[in-house]
């Protein structure tokens, strides 16, 4: 109890400090406290491991793209849904494992050869006899799986959906506590003359969702969404939410694999012909590069772009696996009317496609599901334990002409309002060797492709190659690939990388990629290239601490900086490197610890060389009987620019995601709180607050902010039945 209140009253300081300037003195008691924390030892539990796993797995994603508020609910349900309902290790098969997201494609046939083998697996133990099966990997399966000899209901009824059905109920109020411009009160006049001066809609972000689940045969759910500044049940929203999303998704039942409803995703190959959704990119966990497929599968999250909106169906025929879908979706677009032969004399023609998702001004309404979208597929697949081969077709159109204003870097990009890509991928499993890629072609236009290989030597040492080749005039319509680019076009490099265990308690992962860009690109007036590596030393002290160190440095091209007075801009290398020292540390079963140093240098040639920091302490509280649990976080951040910004994962309500990006100069605060009122309701409360002492105007346009702090609360309560 001591301890507890200890803790508190130590939270309520570094609060109380974040909220004035913090001092040099303060600065230097932070940093000396930060690299003496104790190094004790402790037993990790079940959900230390889901959400350790959860928190790497969405670093990853950023590494690269550094989206800031992406939704990452889709990853979370996987995990979080094995976590609650660990997956029977004796009744698994192909698809399960690969779905379940730990496993490599040769641990995964390495276990089933096990099993047919030897028999059933009698132990959790008994994994220590599997080829590649080391105690590390082992300990991170284990919140996720059993050994049982039970039968697994596979057939649905309707007295098993009620007896064993599992619901869930979300309400969410997200707000920021200072005024934006956008809020601010204007006169009527001043609205008539510029009506896009201001958000029309309320300050609140507000989030519905509901899911039922029976098992993992059966999901029905709806969820529904509105972006700060946009209307709710007034206005232009009479319907409520701005975002509706709803499903109806069945597995395994039959010869029926996948059978869904709705809004859903479809992932095939590589993510080079088809890929909807998010995926990992380039990482310290090099085994990540690989794409594992799922097919089908339920659309849970509120990016309102990145799904398809229909239906689509599986079968499964032996080795033989066929799956069709269809997506009938309105989008948002930029619209103009232009003069034609028609008999009207103009059409409707798209400019460009929308993707942010807000209606929040009359000129974001205007573009609201302004076209719509059809696209249709397949897939067809061999498939055994070893062996993968696939083919995937896939058509997309609009229903308005595609007059996209290119420019000379994006000329080659597709510009009519219709386009087919053809594909086919592998998967092959020899000895410990997993070879796989895909070929992809737009038919009126240029072709990609990857391949790569995942090599383990030996349970210390694996390997990892990859080599892509996306032409220019590629087109993809919804992709995925490895790669440095955001989209899979102008692109040709070449990844190498390993993670070794040389001695107990060390890993080191490392990769190095080089790419080129054949043609121009967006700011970069002449074929480019760069470079990119990773290196990462993990030392596990015991069970109870965790500590690692990371290098990462990427260099490339892009315009310089220097205004010319004529001629073309030249080229030169713009590099950025960080240094990063971070820690875990469990002081008890109810205590943990957490902390970060991150440094980073941004060199563009030409231009001034920038650096900057990111100290945090994280202090998180979640004992096992006890109803309340919370995550704390005290941070200082001192950066050049924008340029030198560094983005960190910060815990969050559950099924919300936050990776702020730290630049400027000031102090980040954060709580999170978690109550269990009663067996099946849970609330969570959050505040946070940054406080800026190098600036006194926040953001820009409609999202400013006058002064030099920002706060956000954030609530919400599920139900469970």
């Amino acid at each position: 109890m001591n301890d507890c209140k200890c803790i508190m009253n130590f939270i309520l300081t570094m609060a109380e400090e974040s909220c004035c300037l913090f001092s040099k003195n303060f600065q230097k008691h932070f940093i000396l406290i930060f690299l003496l924390s104790p190094i004790l030892s402790f037993a990790q539990n079940k959900e230390d491991e889901k959400n350790k796993i959860i928190e790497k797995r969405v670093e990853y994603l950023i590494e690269d793209a550094e989206e800031s508020d992406a939704d990452y609910s889709t990853i979370f349900d996987q995990l979080s849904y094995y976590f609650d309902h660990p997956l029977n290790l004796n009744r698994a098969n192909l698809d399960d494992l690969e779905e379940l997201g730990i496993l490599t494609s040769i641990q995964i046939n390495n276990l089933l050869e096990h099993i047919e083998e030897n028999g059933k697996l009698m132990t959790l133990e008994e994994l220590q006899t599997v080829e590649s099966f080391d105690e590390e990997l082992i300990k991170l399966l284990l919140p996720f799986v059993k050994v049982s000899t039970d039968v697994n209901t596979a057939q649905l009824s309707f007295n098993d959906l009620l007896k064993n059905g599992e619901s869930q109920l979300f309400i969410r109020y997200v707000d920021v506590l200072e005024q934006k411009k956008g809020f601010s009160p204007s006169t009527d006049s001043a609205l008539a003359a510029s009506p896009n001066s201001r958000y029309i809609g309320s300050e609140a972000k507000l989030y519905t969702r509901y899911r039922f689940k029976y098992g993992n045969h059966l999901s029905i759910g709806f969820t529904a969404e509105k972006d700060a500044g946009e209307e709710f049940f007034n206005g232009t929203q009479k319907n409520g939410f701005d975002f509706y999303s709803g499903h109806f998704f069945i597995k395994n039942q039959g010869k029926i694999k996948q059978l869904g409803f709705g809004d859903y995703q479809a992932q095939f190959g590589q993510g080079l012909t088809y890929w909807s959704g998010a995926a990992f990119g380039k990482s310290a966990d090099i085994m990540l590069i690989k794409r594992s497929a799922t097919g089908l599968k339920p659309y849970t999250s509120v990016d309102e772009s990145r799904f398809l909106r229909g239906g689509g169906l599986a079968l499964q025929f032996g080795n033989i696996e066929a799956t069709a879908f269809y997506s009938y979706n309105n989008e948002d677009a930029n619209i103009s009317l232009e003069d034609s032969s028609s008999i009207d004399g103009e059409v409707l023609a798209v400019t460009s496609v929308q993707q942010t998702g807000f209606h929040r001004t009359f000129n974001e309404l205007e573009d609201k599901d302004a076209i719509t979208q059809q696209q249709m597929g397949g897939h067809l697949a061999y498939k055994t334990r070893k062996l993968n081969l696939g083919l995937t077709g896939v058509h997309s159109e609009i229903n308005s002409d595609f007059t996209p204003t290119l420019a000379t870097y994006s000329q080659f990009r597709n510009n009519e309002n219709k386009q087919t890509n053809l594909g086919v991928d592998y998967n092959w499993i020899f000895k410990n060797f997993n070879f796989f890629g895909e070929f992809s072609k737009s038919l009126d236009a240029g072709n990609a492709f990857v391949s790569g290989a995942l090599i383990t030597l030996d349970p210390k040492l694996s390997l990892a190659v990859l080599y892509r080749d996306y032409q220019r005039n590629f087109q993809p319509i919804s992709s995925a690939g490895i790669g440095e680019g955001s989209t899979n076009e102008n692109e040709k490099g070449m990844y190498m990388g390993f993670i070794a265990k040389p001695v107990k308690k060390f890993t080191l992962s490392a990769y190095y990629d080089q790419f080129i860009f054949p043609w121009l690109k967006f700011g970069i007036n002449a074929p480019s290239k760069g470079y990119q590596y990773l290196a990462q030393l993990t030392y596990k002290l015991s069970k109870k601490m965790e500590m690692y160190i990371r290098i990462r440095e990427k260099s490339k091209q892009e315009n310089t900086a220097v205004d010319l007075t004529e001629g073309i801009d030249y080229l030169v290398f713009e590099k950025q490197t960080n240094y990063r020292f971070n820690y875990s540390y469990k002081i008890s079963e109810s205590f943990k610890i957490k902390g970060r140093a991150e440094l980073v240098n941004y060199d563009k040639e030409e231009s001034p060389f920038e650096t900057g920091y990111v100290l945090y302490q994280d202090i998180v509280f979640k004992p096992k009987s006890n109803p309340f649990s919370f995550a704390f976080r005290y941070g200082i951040f001192d950066t050049d620019s924008y340029n030198s910004r560094i983005y960190a994962y910060e815990n969050d309500v559950l099924y919300m995601f936050s990776i702020p990006a730290y630049y400027n100069r000031g102090t980040r605060t954060y709580l999170t709180v978690r109550y269990k009122l009663v067996r099946g309701i849970d609330v969570w409360l959050r505040y946070g607050i940054t406080y800026y002492d190098n600036v006194d105007v926040i953001s820009a346009g409609l999202e400013e902010i006058q002064g030099n702090h920002k706060q956000e609360i954030k609530a919400q309560v599920r139900f469970k039945f």
